[in-house]
């Protein structure tokens, strides 16, 4: 080491490294009256702005305190919080539900409290960093499976002895495509592997009025599969949760770092998220209408000439030549009043650089139009 430039001097290098290939990322504070037409966030449902949610937060909040105060198992666990668990198990059709802080930690417990050395978890190439992550902190073999292909799955299965685990994507957060979890579940149940499916983005927007992409296939509450979710998304909130068998959650209570270790939920988050489920129990079209506003945005983009991916749910991806491009492009639409979201490496596996929208219920004709024109007026070149 060159001790005249200390021992955070490579940072530089990678620093360089970074900014010559594109790839530097800031930060860009929002204000809390944005003039912009929101495509980036992931309010599905419209709800985060919500007055009965946003009410409801700020009486948890009185009631409970700022915070939870501490770990679940200490004192972070509150009414609401067991609350909230029971409904949306009820809700989502699975037996029993954990809450967490993030859906990331959510993921990150259920990966490595159902694993352990010996084990195989088989991972689709898509999946999310914290599914990714969670394979690396399990100590178990992982094997990277090509997306959305159960014959691979089965190939990666097959021959081995032990406890053995699928983990997928619904609906993978880059492209918006769904996974075939049913055809995923038939395999494994070969092999008397188990699920463990990531429903972050078909929560609120995918299955009856919204009760997820495993309850739209028929697979919610079954014996062998394990949801997580996050209620940072269609309900608008904060915070994940896993959902399956009472024993897999009973279990995750004893041996889950992510959730041992970790503050609870805010109370204000929880209270949010609840009233977020309330809500959308009483308006289930809710859900139909974010697939419907998705439906449009790819109708009306690839009419115009766009490459955009046909969405399985709520996320619609628009393919840019470069990340260069992408970056420009989600500026230019920034200029014209439109917040997008811009995926370039190393965020998306297959290294093709894109601007995600996302569709919320919430989005009238006019909005719809109107983003569609600021698109594809900005489009770069191909």
């Amino acid at each position: 080491m060159d001790v005249r430039i200390g021992p955070f001097g490579w940072i530089e290098e990678e620093a360089a490294r970074r900014a010559g290939a594109g790839l530097v990322r800031t930060l860009r504070p929002r204000s809390a009256d944005s003039p912009l037409l929101d495509l980036a966030s992931n309010d599905y449902l419209g709800l985060t702005r919500h007055l009965e949610v946003t009410d409801a937060a700020a009486a948890a909040a009185r009631r409970w305190g700022a915070g939870a105060t501490g770990s679940r198992l200490v004192t972070g666990t509150t009414e609401l919080h067991t609350e909230l668990e029971r409904e949306l198990a009820e809700f989502t059709g699975f037996e029993a539900a954990l809450v967490l802080s993030s859906g990331y930690a959510a993921n990150l417990a259920a990966l490595t409290a159902l694993t352990a050395r010996g084990s195989l978890i088989a991972s689709d190439a898509g999946n999310h960093a914290s599914l990714v992550d969670g394979c690396r902190l399990s100590r178990a073999e992982t094997a990277v499976v090509p997306h959305a292909d159960p014959a691979a799955v089965r190939k990666a299965l097959d021959g081995h002895r032990g406890r053995a685990l699928l983990v997928t994507d619904s609906v993978f957060s880059v492209d918006g495509d769904a996974a075939p979890l049913l055809e995923h579940a038939a395999v494994v149940r070969e092999f008397g592997a188990a699920l463990l499916v990531d429903d972050a983005h078909g929560l609120g927007v995918l299955g009856d009025g919204g009760r997820g992409a495993l309850h739209a296939v028929g697979l919610a509450g079954a014996p062998d599969v394990v949801a997580t979710v996050t209620l940072s998304k269609s309900l608008g909130s904060q915070g994940g949760a896993v959902l399956g068998p009472a024993a897999v959650i009973a279990h995750l209570v004893n041996a889950a770092r992510t959730f041992i270790f970790d503050t609870g939920l805010a109370p204000a988050a929880a209270g949010a998220a609840l009233a977020s489920l309330r809500l959308l129990r009483r308006e289930p079209e809710r859900a139909a209408r974010a697939r419907h506003v998705s439906a449009s945005l790819h109708r009306k983009l690839t009419a115009a000439g766009l490459a955009a991916v046909c969405p399985d749910a709520a996320v619609v991806s628009v393919r840019a030549p470069s990340a260069e491009a992408a970056v420009r492009w989600a500026a230019d639409c920034r200029g014209e009043g439109l917040a997008v979201g811009c995926f370039r490496p190393p965020s998306v596996p297959d290294g093709i650089s894109r601007l995600r929208l996302t569709a919320r219920a919430d989005l009238t004709a006019a909005q719809i139009e109107g983003a569609v024109d600021a698109i594809v007026r900005t489009a770069p070149p191909c």
